[in-house]
């Protein structure tokens, strides 16, 4: 069995979580990515936001959310991911995300959009609504 190890952004606004979809996917993720050799996890997820939605992150301001580990989505059968969440509000008021590079399109969802994301993102979700952060 092999492992995917990422780091992400949860980047939570009025009770809704951000999530991306790159295109050819058919399924929604968390901004982030697999970290660099010499990265760490967060400064991983602070890289991988910028590069994907366009907002500027300090790692040193994130926070270690949730460790999830599920199958990995759009990968051999067997293959696991080990997705490191990191908590953190951007350091401008209200910026406004864009999809850049891989990604096709993003959007904000709750707990009911479930079925729409990968398997990592589930759990996340479910996550989320236990410590009250989303509905």
């Amino acid at each position: 069995m092999s492992e995917v190890v990422a780091a992400a952004w949860v980047w939570v606004r009025k009770r809704q979580v951000l999530v991306v979809r790159a295109h050819g996917s058919d399924a929604f993720y968390l901004p982030g990515g697999k970290p660099e050799a010499g990265e760490t996890h967060a400064e991983a997820a602070a890289r991988e936001a910028e590069e994907e939605v366009g907002i500027p992150l300090r790692a040193a301001g994130l926070r270690l959310f949730r460790t999830i580990d599920a199958p990995a989505h759009n990968r051999p059968p067997g293959t696991r991911v080990r997705l490191i969440t990191f908590l953190g509000d951007p350091g401008t008021p209200e910026p406004t995300p864009a999809p850049a590079n891989e990604i096709a399109e993003l959007a904000w969802f709750t707990s009911a959009d479930a079925a729409r994301c990968a398997p990592a993102i589930r759990l996340l979700l479910d996550e989320l609504v236990g410590a009250g952060l989303i509905d």
